[in-house]
């Protein structure tokens, strides 16, 4: 009687019911704890928390003098101000900021009256030709990483910049999966170990180097056994300790319709046999089988079927343990959402986020800052920015080369607008869900999801902006900047928006026009940000000048950010949500409860991707941490309050 395979099933049906009995006996990735310093390329377990704000200290961006802004309002080229010592520090890149002072100018700024120079810095008089805003040239605490920020999601690979960017946030443990034990068991009388001088007859195996290292280069730990002889016996012995110390077991050979082939067998008989036959050539021979939540996969002996039949059945149960896909190199033509100049004497290379919305790629650039290393951990790509050119205006092309894959780049919310944290809350829980789906946040204010939705450049972004004729959240805006329709509001969240200030709220602030008083200080978040327009309605509002408040004109773009400089005393005061507040301890002045909507244009709509949003949205899960966050109040997420059409 001629052999028959046990079955002759479809490749993509074995992946998909192999993977499937292995879900249901049991097959989940294993956690551990590793120091900082071994994590690179290992898959995060859980999400990543800032420890501390980096830099943790006021710091010096530019050798020079430090002093208080205020002394040099009003400077000009005719009309110096002449600062005196003592009204100055002399500082290097990297100090700490010295107390008192909230600005730095640079050397090459300093004039100096004739016969003094240098050596007399700290001791003369200088004199200043400009003024300088305050904070400008100080990196400030919080500026790279707010403590309390998330840094990583869980199941991502993590980046060289991950580490430092873990270092710097006061991370010195992260909680990662474990890279699964792929056991590999070469079989055959013929086979021995390779040689030189191989005699007739003799059969070199080679093939668990190759497996070794292609599980290495998947995430995976390979546990290579001695050669197991034609004996069916020694067969299963050698199965069943694999199988108690590994997570897979790759059997080498012996999976054919030869006389000795005992892999089949073997396999029924310390587990269970699933497939033994794939339609595929080569490697039909292939066996899938199971004990208890162990894979097990019988290789054919030749390497070309061998290899063919690792990278169909083997790499997705490696990456399945391991928590997400092995990174693949690409380059990619996308369409800058953004302007990125740049000077003409360097080739320069430019971290950017990137989406697929509609049929086209969209890059926005990220921070450049030389000391902000957050950036390339958000980065997608790397685009060039050839030397003499003066860069690229937004819509024009360029090429990314990826840091990650292009399909999981394809598989991105594209979320541009107002800053929350619950994005990434968000994006983790989408993350968990479907692990195959991210989330690519841009924070440009609530006007700037509605400039990139205009663009066709985002699938979602969050609005809060309010229309102080009368008082409601979005719709005035929505319908004059979309008067022919073509985008949804889609209700979020109800959030408290208040006055985050130090604890205990020692100065006794209940309003901004507490902040207009001599000696108090406010930092504020960026024009066209829903916050923004909230702080300028109240001063309207109540008849404040807010030129009166220090540092009105001081912007940041997060909630985070602006907390982050409450906390560490850069100012009294800042407008930003409960949440944010109450991630850093501080007081909170409740001033409204706002409508934080989200803004989807209809071409967006029918995505993988808002349908997961929404989802998510209408989940317990979303609900529930919501709650833990605090500040926000969830009535119907998810729901469409209105279609404009």
């Amino acid at each position: 009687m001629a052999f028959e395979y046990l079955s002759n099933v479809p490749l993509e049906e074995a992946v998909e019911g192999f993977l499937a009995a292995l879900e249901e006996r049991g097959m989940t990735p294993a956690v551990e704890s590793v120091p900082v310093g071994e994590a690179l390329g290992r898959v995060t377990a859980e999400p990543l928390y800032a420890a501390i704000s980096a830099p943790h200290y006021h710091a010096c961006a530019m050798d020079g003098i430090a002093l208080a802004a205020r002394v040099t309002f009003g400077a000009s080229a005719t009309t110096p101000v002449v600062v005196q010592p003592g009204d100055y520090e002399v500082v290097d890149t990297g100090d700490p900021l010295p107390e008192g002072c909230d600005a730095v100018v640079m050397i090459e700024d300093v004039v100096f009256a004739e016969g003094d120079g240098m050596d007399d810095l700290g001791t003369c008089p200088v004199t200043l030709y400009a003024s300088i805003a305050p904070w400008g040239n100080v990196r400030q605490i919080g500026e790279d990483i707010c403590a309390g920020e998330m840094l990583l999601t869980s199941n991502v690979r993590v980046q060289p910049a991950a580490m430092g960017a873990m270092l710097a946030a006061g991370v010195q443990a992260v909680s990662v999966i474990a890279r699964p034990r792929v056991g590999i068991i070469p079989t055959g009388d013929e086979v021995v170990a390779p040689s030189a001088n191989p005699q007739p007859g003799d059969v070199m195996e080679f093939n668990s180097t190759i497996f070794s290292g292609m599980v290495r280069q998947w995430g995976g730990e390979p546990v290579v056994y001695p050669i197991v002889k034609d004996k069916p016996e020694l067969v299963r012995d050698a199965l069943q300790r694999a199988v108690d110390e590994c997570d897979v077991v790759l059997l080498n050979a012996g999976s054919s319709a030869g006389r000795d082939d005992y892999s089949s067998r073997a396999v029924a008989e310390v587990g269970e046999l699933l497939y033994h036959g794939i339609a595929i050539k080569p490697g039909k021979p292939a066996i899938l089988g199971c004990a208890g939540r162990k894979a097990i996969i019988g290789v054919p002996g030749y390497p070309v079927s061998g290899i063919i039949v690792a990278e169909s059945l083997l790499k997705p149960i490696i990456e399945r343990l391991c928590g997400c896909a092995v990174e693949l190199a690409e380059t990619v033509e996308a369409t800058l959402a953004r302007p990125c100049t740049s000077s003409l004497k360097y080739e320069e290379f430019v971290r950017v986020r990137l989406g697929v919305v509609g049929d086209r790629s969209v890059a926005t650039p990220l921070s450049r800052g030389a000391g902000v290393v957050t950036s390339f951990v958000k980065a997608d790509g790397i685009m060039t920015v050839p030397q003499n050119s003066e860069g690229y205006e937004t819509g024009e092309k360029v090429r990314v080369r990826l840091l990650r894959p292009f399909a999981e780049i394809e598989r991105s919310l594209v979320v541009i607008g107002s800053h929350d944290p619950l994005i990434d809350e968000v994006a983790q829980l989408m993350h968990a869900t479907w692990p195959e789906l991210s989330v690519a946040s841009t924070h440009v204010g609530s006007m700037g999801a509605i400039v990139a939705a205009k663009r066709g450049e985002n699938h979602c972004g969050g609005i809060h902006l309010l229309d102080e004729a009368t008082g409601e959240y979005n719709e005035a805006y929505l319908e004059k900047h979309f008067p022919k329709g073509g985008v949804r509001q889609v209700e979020c969240v109800y959030r408290s928006q208040g006055l985050m200030v130090a604890p205990g709220n020692p100065f006794g602030i209940t309003s901004l026009a507490d902040l207009a008083q001599e000696g108090r200080s406010y930092v504020n978040r960026q024009k066209g940000s829903g916050t923004r327009i909230l702080a300028d309605y109240v001063c309207k509002r109540d008849g404040i000048d807010s030129s009166k408040i220090y540092g009105y004109d001081h912007e940041e773009f997060t909630h985070t950010a602006v907390a982050a400089l409450v906390e560490a005393g850069s100012a009294d005061a800042g407008m930003g949500i409960y949440s944010a507040a109450k991630m850093y301890g501080l007081g909170f002045v409740p001033v409204c409860e706002e409508q934080y909507d989200l803004l989807v244009p209809d071409y967006a709509w029918d995505t993988p991707q808002v349908a997961a949003l929404i989802e998510t949205l209408q989940s317990d899960a979303f609900r529930t941490r919501m709650e833990e966050l605090g500040g926000y109040r969830v009535d119907q997420p998810g729901r469409v309050r209105r279609h404009y059409e």
